[in-house]
């Protein structure tokens, strides 16, 4: 239901939020959230462009989002990249239907509302708080302990 795009953003805005309100490079959001750095750098430039993140070039720079994770919604990042199509007339043109949708469309327009009624009451600060046994997003960074060999 959701494409690459809205589930790469909303990786990244998880992470962000998690780390708010320090702002962190693309390669430390890109390695957290397993994005490929090029496509997250298209995608962190779109939700700049939506006023979602701002980017700050230079020693302490970085990007950060430009609302606190309590007053950010999945919504919004989600109508910042792709935005939710609501069926309002016949997907089929047909006439006789206009706005007045047929049982399929009825449906899959109420999915879609229900989507976002979801979506537009759930901040991010709600998604970390939620207690699980998994995070939210990637496992942390994992630290790699070698063991030395010494050869005879």
């Amino acid at each position: 239901m959701f494409s690459q795009t809205v589930e790469y953003a909303l990786r990244a805005i998880v992470f962000l939020a998690h780390k708010s309100p320090q702002a962190c490079t693309t390669d430390q959001i890109a390695e957290a959230t397993q994005v490929p750095k090029p496509y997250l750098s298209k995608v962190l430039q779109n939700l700049g462009r939506n006023d979602i993140v701002r980017s700050q070039r230079g020693i302490g720079g970085g990007v950060s989002l430009v609302k606190l994770p309590a007053e950010l919604t999945i919504l919004e990042v989600v109508n910042a990249v792709e935005p939710i199509e609501r069926i309002v007339t016949c997907p089929l043109g047909l006439k006789s239907h206009g706005k007045n949708l047929c049982p399929l469309h009825r449906r899959m327009d109420d999915a879609l509302a229900s989507v976002e009624a979801a979506f537009g009451t759930t901040t991010l600060a709600e998604v970390l708080s939620e207690p699980t046994g998994s995070p939210p997003l990637c496992d942390p960074v994992k630290t790699i302990v070698r063991k030395a060999t010494i050869k005879p």
